[in-house]
């Protein structure tokens, strides 16, 4: 199959051809019609993620169909259109057992623990609790945007944040995650203020709802927030995650407010420096986001299908597999607006109600 692998850190990933994934006896091998370029993956190829061995095929958010079925899996079929969370879960440890699969203890992430979804096929293991089934009428390219970015953002605005309709909601970074998490607070009947230091970015935030955006390059983002909500935003989340968004998240919340860790946290500011006086004299609450088990879909897909959320108006770039290395490596500083969706096989991208034998 073709894929895209890099054998060192910082090194230009290219496109080669290597062997297909075997299909372990609890998995799959899923054929991927469309696949998400994220900063996650930028910070894999960096060097950031421990659990990355070389050589490596990054990618995590995919969408496609069933092309190979383990021998101990039952109720998944050939053709089958489906995606998976990007922490795909075991299903048999304490933590599994508690529901908590997006924790798991024995967790593994394609495109950082395995290979991922910059390929034309993937091998999941333990089907049974990592499979989501794509409705018919739902094109790849969103399904593949569901996987990390808007199944994160929701379940941090929805189960962490617990927004509710009139709450004032603070999204720091509108990249692919904060993009989401907007839309999901606006359907939430939020308030919501947008901060970037792009104005592509703030623009599609203002198209997607929000009500006030902040460019930190230019105001105190705490002080800004504050005055517009008169006193602070119940909830805030950092959805880009360096220093300066952790904290000035923190800071933008009123007394008893929540903050919601999105963004990954690594390099140069996996320990970032927290107002803890702030913490403790306001009651606030810190709590992390790590991705949604497959069990919570439902619910997402739900409000999918009802109108009530528009995922696919996140997609804004679309790519082959041949200009992945080359935006992978330029994502640090050139990180576009929206989600990029990669395409290793093109005529695939926005297909709906397909179902195909594997090769």
């Amino acid at each position: 199959m073709r894929a895209v692998l890099y054998e060192a850190f910082q090194q230009m990933p290219e496109v080669v051809t290597v062997d297909d994934p075997a299909c372990p006896e609890t998995g799959v091998v899923i054929e991927v019609a469309a696949t998400g370029l994220c900063r996650s993956d930028w910070h894999g190829w960096m060097g950031h993620d421990p659990d990355i061995g070389l050589p490596h095929v990054p990618g995590h958010e995919f969408a496609g169909v069933i092309a190979e079925v383990g021998s101990r899996v039952q109720g998944w079929h050939l053709g089958d259109r489906v995606t998976v969370p990007f922490v795909c879960a075991c299903g048999q440890c304490d933590t599994c057992r508690r529901g908590e699969h997006q924790v798991c203890d024995r967790q593994f992430q394609p495109g950082f623990t395995h290979w991922g979804s910059f390929a034309e096929f993937v091998a999941i293991d333990h089907a049974q609790v990592n499979l989501v089934r794509i409705p018919d009428d739902m094109a790849f390219e969103t399904a593949a945007s569901l996987g990390c970015r808007f199944s994160t953002a929701y379940r941090a605005v929805v189960h962490h944040g617990r927004v509710q309709s009139g709450d004032w909601v603070v999204v720091h970074g509108c990249g692919g995650v904060g993009l989401s998490a907007v839309m999901i607070a606006v359907a939430c009947g939020a308030y919501i203020i947008a901060v970037d230091i792009s104005p592509t970015a703030l623009e599609l935030a203002r198209t997607l709802g929000a009500n006030a955006t902040l460019d930190p390059g230019h105001v105190d983002v705490a002080n800004a927030v504050r005055d517009l909500t008169g006193g602070g935003a119940q909830v805030s989340i950092d959805a880009l995650g360096s220093i300066e968004t952790c904290q000035n998240s923190i800071r933008s919340l009123r007394k008893r407010g929540r903050h919601v860790q999105v963004g990954l946290m690594l390099g140069a500011d996996d320990t970032p420096p927290v107002p803890m006086a702030i913490v403790i004299a306001a009651e606030l609450e810190i709590v992390g986001s790590h991705g949604m088990a497959a069990h919570d879909y439902p619910t997402m897909l739900a409000e999918i299908a009802a109108g009530t959320l528009s995922p696919q108006r996140l997609v804004q770039h679309r790519i082959d597999l041949c200009e992945a290395p080359a935006k992978l490596a330029a994502l640090d500083h050139q990180p576009g607006n929206g989600i990029t969706i990669i395409s290793p096989r093109p005529h695939w991208r926005n297909l709906v109600g397909l179902r195909t034998m594997p090769r």
